[in-house]
């Protein structure tokens, strides 16, 4: 049978199940990757599964989110990831040596392996030829154990490329143009492969800026071929000998087509708030700009800043503009020094922050109230720039150096000049902050700061039980509304309860005071339109209100990853079986579950009530056995310690 890529992976690392879409299938796990603002959840949750030293190929650690050292708190938290990261046999990537996706990219991702990550933007490896998918933190900490990771399995959706990206577009302006074909929910259910002769033209770097974004897509994963490209990068790397060739077989087929000729595309903007909001630059063009900011794992490359140094070199940006540079690793920074690219950047009046996300999860570089802000950053969601009625744009690095130089929205096509011919350095230095993991003889103690607490313990789900509404929210709600990242929110990732205060208060303020009220009294539930977790795969969105006493989630459909993240905290998640039912009920209408546990083991659909109305609703859940066995023992912790009995 004629395959494509994805499915040779797939197939390559099958454990369970079998292929046919919709079916759960159970994958073997070749890497993982964490970072800090989820990782030190995983290593807790390692320390809780009792695990000695971690059965993957290779596992990485970064510290990429949680840069700002304001108190002790990250400080700590850098401290017990490291020791943790010794203590598992895991790598350990220090504070400065940039962001994760790029890093893994440089240093460990190869060809053909399959790769698990706490984070959403882990597609971005799939330009390595990988399978790589994000996930939540105790999924990884599952794999890391040496456990299949369980997903439904994908539709293929093959994006065929042709012809070459013309002058002042690039590889940013791809993916905006399939998210402006599709949205930010066209790729849920789906893996997103591309193949077809315009492949070539596009560099590693190039396929790492599309595929990293096709997590705005709500893809499960992005799939490049391993073709002499990824060679090339890999010799840049020192690596050449991990180089494997991955190609689609001739004529091999694909549940979805698509084609993008590249020779036509042109600058393209997402408006805010949303990664779909796609327009070409030209409609937009005009619009004053306080912020213009380059950098983050959607724009990591070589030539991503190469090029911005190129457009500004010899000038100065607009006054009152503000030119954030964001260097996405620390191997990369070393070459753009020395290249003279940081020198024009600087000269021109650009502002140097330090290797990391920095700005793109609201880490600093937050701009002004009621201003436009232009950024090469994967998301634009509201808020997330840590401003909470922000403005935030999405562009290519072209359209970013460019508009700065003018202090507004500047068509990169109107610049007087040529355009700049970027030559990639034909060697990279090897990375020195990348520490290999210790000895299993090593003897290593966890060192936990104040600030580092356990996990709560959550009973299971009854099986009669009445919940108010405490929220009744909009469509494509993301996990940055749930709960915020930034430096007011992150520090306190390994502390459960403080972090807690902080749920939802994006929608509603007074959310952490109502759901305290009725934690104790038989906790409460949300409702909620479409796509619903959209964004970050951050587990405290779901870890946070489970412990605050959220019992239910009933929305018209959910995000992959999020809805994995409830049903791992034993939250019951439920769709609408006639969507139409979600303006019948509102906020503070209680809802009526009965015969919970036997409903749900013997039916998708069922019928609950709205208390002192004649109002009954009918709803559904997804859930294979497996996801039920965890609900009714309260979450997958709960469900691993009777396993292990």
């Amino acid at each position: 049978m004629k395959q494509n890529v994805a499915q040779k992976l797939i197939e390559q690392h099958l454990v369970s199940g079998n292929m046919q879409v919709g079916e759960e299938i159970g994958l073997k796990i070749d890497q993982t990757l964490t970072q800090d603002a989820t990782g030190t959840m995983v290593m807790l949750e390692l320390e809780a599964m009792g695990i000695d030293r971690v059965k993957t190929e290779a596992s990485a650690q970064y510290v990429d989110h949680n840069l700002i050292q304001e108190d002790f708190r990250n400080a700590d938290d850098h401290l017990f990831l490291r020791s943790a990261a010794r203590k598992f046999g895991i790598y350990y990537s220090r504070p400065g040596n940039g962001v994760s996706h790029p890093v893994h990219m440089q240093q460990l991702a190869k060809p053909g392996k399959t790769l698990l990550g706490s984070d959403s933007h882990t597609c971005a490896n799939g330009c390595m030829g990988m399978l790589a998918i994000g996930a939540g933190g105790i999924d990884v900490a599952m794999a890391m154990a040496g456990e299949p990771y369980y997903v439904k399995m994908p539709e293929i959706m093959g994006v065929k490329l042709t012809g070459k990206v013309p002058d002042w577009v690039s590889a940013k302006d791809v993916i905006l143009e399939l998210l402006r074909r599709y949205d930010v929910k066209g790729g849920v259910g789906k893996i997103i492969e591309y193949y077809g002769p315009g492949v070539k033209k596009l560099t590693a770097m190039d396929r790492h800026v599309i595929a990293n974004m096709g997590a705005e897509l709500g893809a499960t994963a992005t799939v490049f071929p391993s073709d002499k490209e990824i060679k090339k990068f890999l010799k840049q790397q020192g690596r050449e000998d991990d180089w494997v060739e991955l190609k689609a077989d001739r004529n091999a087929k694909y549940d979805i087509d698509e084609h993008i000729d590249l020779s036509k595309l042109e600058p393209l903007i997402a408006t805010p708030s949303s990664p779909g909001n796609v327009v070409p630059v030209s409609e937009v063009a005009g619009e004053t700009i306080y912020q213009s900011y380059i950098g983050s794992s959607a724009n990591p490359g070589y030539r991503d800043f190469a090029i911005a140094s190129e457009i500004v070199k010899g000038k100065q940006i607009a006054p009152g503009t503000s030119l954030d540079i964001n260097p996405t690793s620390r191997q990369l920074l070393e070459q753009l020094v020395e290249n003279g690219h940081i020198a024009n950047l600087l000269s021109a009046g650009a502002r140097m922050h330090q290797a990391g996300c920095n700005g793109c999860i609201g880490m600093g570089q937050a701009p002004a109230t009621g201003r436009n802000s232009l950024r090469t950053t994967p998301r634009n969601f509201p808020g997330r720039s840590g401003t909470k009625e922000d403005s935030v744009f999405l562009c290519s690095p072209e359209t970013a150096a460019a508009s700065a130089l003018h202090g507004k929205i500047t068509d990169p096509r109107t610049l007087e000049m040529d355009y700049p011919a970027i030559k990639e350095p034909k060697k990279f230095a090897t990375e020195g902050m990348l520490e290999a993991p210790a000895r299993p003889d090593d003897k290593v103690e966890l060192e936990k700061g104040p600030n580092i607490t356990s996990i709560p313990d959550f009973e299971p789900i009854k099986d009669n039980f009445d919940l108010p509404i405490l929220l009744k929210m909009s469509d494509n709600i993301s996990t940055d509304e749930i709960l915020a990242g930034g430096s007011r929110v992150l520090p306190y990732r390994s502390n459960i309860q403080r972090i807690s205060t902080f749920a939802f208060e994006i929608v509603d303020e007074n959310y952490y005071e109502l759901a305290m009220k009725k934690r104790d009294n038989g906790g409460h539930m949300i409702t909620a339109g479409v796509n619903y977790g959209q964004g970050s795969s951050r587990e405290h969105a779901a870890l946070a209100p489970r412990y605050l006493g959220l019992k239910v989630v009933l929305v018209k459909d959910f995000a992959r990853i999020h809805l994995q993240n409830l049903i791992n905290f034993g939250i019951l998640p439920l769709t609408f079986v006639d969507e139409s039912d979600f303006d019948l009920i509102s906020e503070n209408d209680i809802l009526e579950f009965r015969n919970i546990h036997e409903t749900i083991q013997t039916n998708n659909t069922f019928t609950i009530h709205v208390k002192g109305k004649d109002q009954p609703i009918e709803v559904r859940h997804d859930l294979t056995k497996r996801h039920i066995d965890i609900i009714l023992q309260g979450g997958i912790i709960n469900w691993i310690k009777q396993k292990q009995n």
